[in-house]
């Protein structure tokens, strides 16, 4: 997710302190290498590397940067594996600008090849230097800051917030498409940032720029102007009232409930990047000509995997193996060879499990690649291949927004190898906030009614059924209840003999079965049950079922996704009831690095 912080003060001073404490101040949005810059006169003072803040800023003397201008930045990479080289922030070719920037810029590697082919000094394989080297090209060609900056604007690809200083200048400059950015106006200074946790110790008046604007920042005063037309905006200052806590988490009480609403536009940045990685169609290739084809993970990476073979099958008619880590080295691994192609799957990249199960593959020369939210991880080192997740750093310790961006990958490889047109993925964020928007209120409502609960199941059928064990996954790590994640039509088979009045059992229905879902429904029904479905509107379920939580239309794959979110919450409220802290359950850990 990356942090920028910038500042501009009305005289030369000690900067490195300022630029030390702010970057101190984001290392909860999560981070694998850091940087400072300081302006002094002619002269721009550049130190970064890979590791933590304090370790980083010793290391390389960020105590003794001095100046009126700088700019410091934490980064999560996407773009680039971690290393010195492309930390940020980043110089141009003369050395005589440096910026940083957040987010993602999809058209990284089409820019750096037009910038190599028209004579600039390319560094590294990081976004953040694409966009210097963007103003950089319109600076070279004669055009104001200003102008150079509007025509970049257009050429940058993606979500992505930038922070750039020139030498010899008394000012700083930022623009923002689809990442967060914050200015404050304090006595003697002005800063920006990605995030008001770098800031709110300095001053508490802000301005918050809007997509499509730059804002030029003086000590004394900012200016905000439109990319469309260079134009001055008027902007209001507005007081912060909010504690550093509540700031960090976005305003919502803990981490977990903060990442269920990110989760919309997270989504929103994978599929800019998908649509702009060339590997991807590599990567499908290989996937199509494969003899077997296997999607490896653990737990709520497992659900993710499950729910891929359910897309694979039904949309690019292409058998795809799910299968647990640990289990994949003792029944697929002896037999498998290098025709055969593996997809492992982690959050963090580092699952032992997973890894262990990479091993195995590749000693038999499978084709291995893998789908992790931390680029440079082992994981990641490992395979051929692997696609990063873009969902920042995910502080609470249960799955939202890594586990819908897992699934929405998987979806649009099942598209490219269909042949079918992946723009239309692109409604999946807006259906997210609309799902959000519209169940919160009952979700909290049905939460209070079963939170008295114990023992529970969740069921579905088809590409729902992983999405019914995520969600009971969910309920049993936050809310320390048993919920049992089942196939709909099994749980005639043992389970319903654990049913009596008032037992939770909930149904996640996809558009196409209603008729399954509806005897699953009464068969439990009868036996005193309370049934919550989760479903797109349908007077049949409605009829039929105790709760129809209902989820905007679409298809059955998105369906099943958006399916999720109610469940989360669930989860979320029942947890919160309890007096337990959902972002830190007891006895699990964010990274399993055992066996």
């Amino acid at each position: 997710m990356c942090g920028i912080f910038g500042y501009v003060s009305n005289k030369k001073e000690s900067l490195g302190p300022i630029l030390i404490e702010a970057a101190k101040r984001l290392t909860y949005r999560g981070y694998d290498s850091v940087g400072a810059a300081t302006f002094d006169g002619s002269k721009i003072d550049l130190r970064k590397d890979i590791g933590k803040v304090e370790e980083v800023s010793v290391r390389y003397n960020f105590a003794e940067m001095r100046g009126q201008r700088g700019i410091a930045q934490l980064r999560w990479a996407t773009f680039g594996e971690p290393s010195q080289v492309n930390a940020q922030p980043h110089l141009d070719s003369d050395g005589d600008m440096v910026g940083a920037h957040n987010g993602n810029v999809v058209n990284n590697v089409e820019l750096r090849e037009q910038f190599i082919a028209e004579g600039m000094t390319v560094r590294s394989q990081n976004d953040g230097e694409t966009c210097v080297h963007a103003v950089e090209r319109y600076v070279n060609r004669g055009y104001e800051f200003i102008d150079a900056i509007r025509l970049a604007y257009g050429d940058l690809e993606g979500d992505y917030a930038f922070l750039i200083g020139h030498a010899n200048d008394d000012k700083l400059y930022a623009f923002k498409k689809g990442s967060g950015m914050v200015v404050g106006l304090g006595e003697g200074f002005t800063c920006v940032s990605s995030d008001l946790p770098s800031i709110l110790p300095m001053t508490r008046q802000v301005i918050r720029p809007q997509d499509g604007e730059i804002v030029t920042l003086w000590a004394d005063r900012v200016e905000v102007r439109s990319v469309k037309d260079g134009k001055l905006i008027i902007r209001k200052q507005e007081t912060v009232t909010e504690s550093m806590d509540a700031v960090q988490k976005g305003g919502y009480p803990h981490f977990m409930l903060k990442e269920i609403h990110e989760q919309a536009q997270v989504a929103r940045e994978l599929l800019h990047v998908l649509n702009g990685n060339r590997e991807v169609g590599s990567l499908v290739g290989k996937m199509k000509n494969a003899r077997h084809l296997y999607f490896i993970g653990c737990g709520t990476s497992y659900h993710a995997a499950l729910a891929g073979s359910v897309f694979f099958a039904g949309l690019a008619r292409r058998a795809a193996i799910p299968v647990l880590a640990p289990q994949f080295i003792a029944q697929y691994a002896p037999s498998v060879d290098h025709d055969d192609v593996g997809i492992f799957v982690s959050q963090s990249g580092e699952t032992k499990d997973v890894l262990n199960a990479l091993a195995a593959a590749e000693g038999r020369g499978m084709a291995c690649f893998g789908l992790a939210n931390v680029v440079g991880s082992t994981l990641t080192k490992a395979t051929s291949f692997c696609l990063p997740l873009c969902c920042g750093y995910e502080i609470s310790v249960p799955a939202t927004k890594t586990f819908t961006n897992q699934i929405v990958t998987f979806l649009y490889l099942a598209y490219r190898m269909a042949g079918r047109d992946v723009r239309e993925l692109d409604r999946i964020p807006e259906l997210m906030e609309q799902t959000l928007e519209i169940v919160t209120p009952q979700i909290e409502a049905i939460a209070k009614e079963i939170n008295e609960w114990n023992d529970m199941y969740c069921l579905g059928y088809g590409v729902t059924y992983p999405i019914a064990l995520e969600g009971a996954l969910k309920l049993k790590e936050i809310t320390y209840a048993h919920c049992e994640g089942m196939l709909s039509t099994e749980f005639k088979h043992g389970p319903l003999s654990a049913v009596r009045e008032g037992f939770p059992v909930i149904f996640v229905a996809g558009p196409n079965d209603a008729p399954l879902i509806i005897s699953g429904i009464n068969e439990v029904k009868v036996r005193g049950a309370r049934t919550i479905v989760i479903a797109e509107e349908d007077a049949r379920l409605r009829a039929n079922g105790d709760d129809l939580v209902v989820i905007p239309k679409s298809d059955p794959q998105i369906s099943a996704l958006l399916g999720v979110l109610p469940l989360q919450l669930l989860s979320y409220h029942m947890s919160v009831m309890r007096g337990f802290d959902p972002d830190f359950p007891r006895n699990l850990s964010k990274t399993l690095t055992v066996d």
